[in-house]
């Protein structure tokens, strides 16, 4: 199961993930993610201090992002993740591509 969160907090969109996200709910992270983008952000922040476990299919919809991201200069950060879920972005060398972070702050920073 999957919960998301979406809020505002200053300039930035905060989306907080509670749960796993896997095949089949991965198309609530995918609308979500659409969600805000189609609502102007510029900062986008992903909580994931209650994300357990992600697959295969989760990691793809932020990667699906990131071009369009680039593109249209939005910022996407990925903080508080727990090191085994921190461990499945760093095998795949997903770290690498995409900004994590430890804090909000650190998120916040760039």
């Amino acid at each position: 199961m999957l919960n998301i969160e979406k809020q505002i907090e200053n300039e930035s969109w905060v989306l907080k993930l509670t749960g796993e996200i896997d095949a089949s709910n991965s198309v609530e992270l995918d609308a979500a993610m659409s969600q805000v983008v189609e609502n102007g952000a510029k900062i986008i922040l992903i909580d994931c201090s209650g994300l357990e476990y992600i697959s295969s299919a989760g990691l793809g919809v932020f990667m699906s992002y990131l071009e369009e991201f680039e593109e249209n200069n939005i910022k996407m950060a990925i903080y508080a993740l727990k090191e085994k879920v921190f461990q499945v972005f760093h095998i795949l060398g997903l770290d690498q591509l995409i900004t994590i972070k430890h804090t909000k702050e650190e998120a916040l920073e760039g």
